[in-house]
């Protein structure tokens, strides 16, 4: 929705609210405009119900307002004493509009100096759980929200199983675009294929203000550009749901490229304005290596996968009853691949390196491949390009699909919106997202540019993590729970000291009630 439309629908909103609670607001003593001025009806809403005013703050927060506004229509129906069972379901499962009926056809009865505190202990367990799903919402759309690393493409430096605290403030929290939505979730019910959310009505991009810029070498979540489903109910011929960006898949890359660079790739390294990338030293690529052996020279190969840290399914070649000539490993660390070459047995270590082109690497023009890639240009907010047949490919969906135009070609001519254009000036900044596991990551390599208004987080904490091929007690990475993701260094996990601070609360708190004890 533009945001003439939103206004349309506000004042759409405001009406509603003015017809259906004008003679509420008389029949408590106040004039009857009040219920007409946008903002200023909903603060004197609250005190004609008795509640805090900062409650109207709620009311325009998205998602959040999902839930108060049912709150509210509860606690207008009991001021005026409707407060039965079937009034509260009527006034949920109407909308609101049940308070129109009592508003022209009941006697209508203030009652000023009713009792807040619920009633019977359903009812605080109510307000209780109403309250603390509010506040949940607010830190999980606003402050920080948990997040799964559920692939390999940062192995090393994430892991699968690491499950993540994501700062949503870092790069400034962004509102909802979706207004209607469960809470806590993503795009789909759990344990169900149905969509979470309603596609309509969708508020413009905004995001608050940030703690930082996005830097080369951040980890960060987006939203996946290009993401469609196939598992939502769907009509018969349709390639997969069109998702909002809020609800597209979350994916979690290294930023290699910021707004304005030139970024190509050589031979699988990234070059960022003609300069080699120096990546952090938590960052630990990784690439596909043939490791060819003497197959005369005996080698435990257990051991030595166990001291590179390498899976055996990451391994191709490797049986127990073949003649071992050459083994390919899918992701070494550069360090492996030369510990390996120091192996006895082992002739020869070699870098794999893709060749020829590959029409599925962006922009999809059958030119680079997945290791040698470029140059290109990295979108800046307020920057032009020249269009052309030859850059066109690149802007695409940029015009397009992330900023809204138009795109037509008349003849040798493009037109944008109608009107003719030669150049471009973008409306927002684009980042250019990897995996550090270089040929097992599918990344901005083959579906191009991610755009600001899909940017969700950084992460920030490691909580928990989980190996699945663990046992008992070891299947808990210990070295891993209460690690930070960013910073200098290697990790060091403050697992402990959250313990010893633990254990001196409770010991404190212990204390603390036996001497209150003791001077009762």
């Amino acid at each position: 929705m533009t945001l003439y439309l939103w206004f349309v629908f506000f004042l759409a909103v405001q009406i509603i609210h003015f017809l259906g609670t004008w003679k509420l607001y008389q029949a408590a003593g106040r004039k009857s405009w009040e219920a007409a001025i946008p903002v200023y009806n909903s603060i004197v809403l609250m005190k004609i119900i008795g509640r805090p005013t900062w409650w109207t703050i709620l009311l325009f927060i998205p998602i959040i307002n999902l839930i108060m506004f049912p709150v509210v229509w509860v606690e207008t129906l009991r001021t005026f004493g409707k407060k039965s069972t079937l009034d509260t379901v009527l006034g949920i499962f109407t909308l609101g509009f049940y308070i129109y009926y009592i508003s022209y056809t009941q006697k209508l009865e203030y009652n000023a100096d009713r009792k807040l505190t619920p009633e019977n202990r359903t009812a605080d367990t109510v307000s209780s759980l109403l309250f603390a799903i509010i506040v949940a919402t607010l830190v999980h759309t606003y402050v920080v929200q948990p997040f799964t690393i559920p692939t390999s493409s940062l192995e090393k430096s994430l892991l699968i199983g690491d499950f993540l605290f994501v700062s949503k403030v870092n790069y400034g929290p962004r509102v909802p675009m979706t207004t209607v939505a469960l809470p806590m979730v993503h795009d789909s019910i759990p344990l169900t294929k149905k969509k979470s959310y309603l596609s309509w009505p969708q508020l413009p991009y905004l995001r608050l203000p940030a703690l930082e810029k996005i830097k080369r070498n951040d980890i960060v979540v987006f939203n996946w550009p290009v993401d469609t489903v196939h598992y939502f109910f769907e009509p018969k011929g349709r390639p997969g749901v069109i998702k909002p960006i809020d609800k597209k898949s979350n994916y979690v890359k290294r930023c290699v490229g910021v707004p304005g660079d030139s970024l190509s790739i050589k031979d699988g390294f990234v070059y960022i304005n003609n300069k080699k990338l120096i990546l952090p030293e938590r960052a630990k690529p990784q690439y596909s290596y043939a490791v060819a052996l003497d197959g005369k020279t005996p080698i435990d190969f257990e051991s030595l996968l166990k001291e590179l840290n390498v899976n055996l399914v990451d391994v191709m070649g490797f049986r127990d009853d073949v003649k071992r000539d050459t083994l390919y490993f899918a992701a070494l660390t550069e360090a492996s691949a030369e510990r390996l070459k120091n192996t006895p047995g082992v002739t020869n270590v070699k870098r794999q390196i893709s060749k020829g082109n590959e029409n599925a690497i962006f922009p999809h023009i059958n030119k680079w491949n997945q290791d040698n890639f470029g140059p290109i240009y990295i979108p800046e907010a307020g920057k032009t390009v020249a269009l052309t047949n030859e850059s066109l490919p690149f802007y695409k969906d940029i015009i397009t699909t992330y900023e809204g135009n138009t795109l037509q070609l008349d003849g040798s001519k493009f037109l944008i919106n109608g009107k003719p254009a030669t150049t471009y000036t973008f409306k927002q900044n684009y980042y250019w997202m990897m995996g550090d596991n270089r040929h097992n990551s599918e990344d901005s390599r083959y579906w191009g540019y991610v755009p600001e208004n899909h940017i969700v987080g950084k992460p920030v904490f490691i909580w928990m993590s989980w190996d699945t091929n663990g046992k008992g007690i070891n299947k808990v990475r210990w070295d891993r729970v209460f690690t930070t993701v960013d910073g200098e260094g290697q990790p060091q996990s403050y697992f402990k000291y959250f313990l010893i601070a633990l254990a001196a609360f409770f010991i404190g708190e212990y204390f603390w009630k036996k001497r209150k004890e003791n001077k009762a």
